[in-house]
């Protein structure tokens, strides 16, 4: 897999800790963080929702509850006291959200962001839930890429980092040999992929997040999690606010 050859660089950042090794100006950068923020942002694309404004600080969240705007947002698991929901991907699922702008706030999806948010930087939200339409629609952009893992608190994340390997083996696979990766992370996590893509409902016991999950009762959206290809939908950020790509008729 190690390669020199090739247009775009396909790297992995593991850690929010590590996102200054990688920050770039003029990249694709896909921010992943799978249980839950990450998936729940598809999922609320893929239900019609207009638009979502993420911030990071809890004191945002309730100045847009002020101004009367829907918020979702946790900290630890817990939706937050200005909340009308947290962050299962089950909640921007419920059919009044169509057509609506949610402020999103969350411990770690929403953090990661926020960092890798200025320059020219493309940046795409990813989830094994839109797999293969992040796939295409960073093949379309011809940039280098990052996958920046949101992780849990700083530290690394399995389930963040079996969808960075599954999207670096889609990237070398099918980018007609225009990708190509000398980046440790992404070799290593594309590994870890290739042991886990049999079975990962079986692989991600392993995933201590998994296990915290569990203990909160908030284990009903795993298997969903993990579900390649739900949805075609693209997030990007736009300005301070995710929107759909597919609608701006660019994604594949």
């Amino acid at each position: 897999m190690y390669s020199e050859s090739g247009k775009y660089l396909v790297e992995v950042c593991f850690s929010p800790l590590s996102w200054p090794l990688y920050d770039r100006e003029d990249a694709v950068v896909v921010v992943t963080d799978i249980f839950r923020a990450s998936t729940a942002m598809v999922a609320a694309f893929h239900n019609g929702v207009k638009s979502i404004i993420p911030v990071s600080e809890i004191s945002e969240s309730e100045e847009y509850k002020r101004k009367g705007y829907i918020v979702a947002g946790e900290r630890d698991g817990k939706k937050l006291d200005c909340a009308d929901f947290g962050n299962s991907p089950f909640n921007f699922l419920e059919p009044n959200l169509k057509g609506q702008t949610i402020c999103m706030n969350t411990t770690n999806g929403t953090q990661a962001l926020k960092a890798v948010a200025h320059g020219n930087n493309e940046v795409v939200i990813g989830a094994f839930i839109n797999i293969s339409a992040v796939a295409r629609y960073v093949m379309a952009q011809k940039k280098p890429v990052v996958i920046f893992c949101a992780g849990w608190k700083n530290r690394f994340s399995m389930e963040d980092t079996l969808f960075a390997g599954a999207l670096v083996e889609k990237l070398l696979a099918e980018g007609r040999g225009e990708y190509f990766t000398n980046c440790d992370p992404a070799i290593a996590s594309a590994d870890l992929w290739l042991l886990a893509k049999g079975n990962p409902m079986e692989y991600i016991e392993k995933a201590a997040h998994r296990h915290r999950l569990r203990r909160m009762g908030l284990d009903d959206i795993i298997e969903f999690s993990l579900t390649e290809d739900f949805t075609s939908v693209v997030p990007v950020l736009r300005g301070t606010k995710l929107v759909d790509a597919t609608l701006e008729g660019i994604a594949g």
